[in-house]
């Protein structure tokens, strides 16, 4: 029986999914990925899971690509690690959770690890972080959105920098890129991660979900793409028993509890 590399559990509107490969530095071998994938899946099919926060146990959250276990499975195709009902989680597929990401991350971040803060909404990093894109020291290069996000987060000479060397950086710096959002005490990432996960979840999911989907057409297709939508957009939500009960809250000066419809 596989070991369960990702645990999966339900803190009310929050779906925490967790790295369990601690005693490996989260180094992540096929299984890991696929359960991953699967995790991203029933994020985006639980109807009461409004937002994802992603963490790893242990002290560090990935040492990357497990290459001994992986390497011999990446085939003509490049790597299957996506099971029937999962969601790629790096989105190299054309897949993407429609639901917001809040990532926690600390100690070692390597490679996947960078790309997963590149491919997720809100990174938290502890203080103590250490990052690499080192896929050039193992004589291949990143695949899993590295070469079509950083330039786009942090600049194309930041991200040459970083990729082209191998070498490592700080919280610091990771933060002055654009890479993570927020810095904080070693140990008070996963709380700080869910404290903002849980304000994500408050609003109304229609309009979280909408927001986002026009954000990353506007990435993918261009500002006027995603112009193009608003229209049709507000209508649709404008229409929603979410906009009622949020005019309702404003109109009583309380606080709305929303419904998803």
């Amino acid at each position: 029986m596989t070991e369960k590399r990702v645990t999966v559990d339900r803190d009310g509107p929050l779906l925490l999914i967790g790295l369990n490969r601690p005693e490996k530095r989260n180094a992540a071998d096929v299984a890991m990925l696929e359960q991953l994938a699967l995790a991203y899946g029933e994020l985006e099919r639980d109807d009461e899971a409004r937002v994802g926060v992603v963490y790893a146990h242990g002290d560090h959250f990935t040492g990357g690509l497990d290459l001994a276990d992986v390497a011999p499975r990446i085939g003509p195709e490049g790597l299957a690690m996506v099971p029937e009902g999962g969601i790629h989680p790096w989105g190299m597929d054309g897949s993407r959770v429609s639901k917001p990401v809040v990532l926690a991350v600390q100690g070692t971040c390597l490679t996947l690890g960078v790309e997963l803060a590149l491919a997720s909404d809100i990174t938290i990093a502890a203080s103590d972080t250490v990052f690499a894109q080192l896929e050039v020291a193992r004589a291949i290069l990143p695949f899993g959105g590295a070469t079509t996000r950083f330039a786009a987060t942090a600049g194309w000479g930041d991200a040459m920098r970083w990729m082209l060397t191998g070498d490592r950086f700080d919280a610091a710096e990771a933060h002055r890129m654009g890479l993570v959002q927020e810095v904080v005490e070693p140990g008070q990432q996963l709380e700080r991660a869910r404290e903002l996960a849980g304000r994500i979840a408050a609003q109304a999911p229609l309009a979280v979900q909408a927001t986002l989907a026009n954000a990353r057409l506007a990435v993918r297709e261009g500002a006027s793409a995603a112009e193009a939508r608003l229209p049709h957009e507000l209508v649709r939500l404008a229409q929603s028993e979410d906009a009622r009960i949020g005019m309702q809250a404003f109109l009583t000066r309380t606080e709305p509890t929303f419904v998803g419809r």
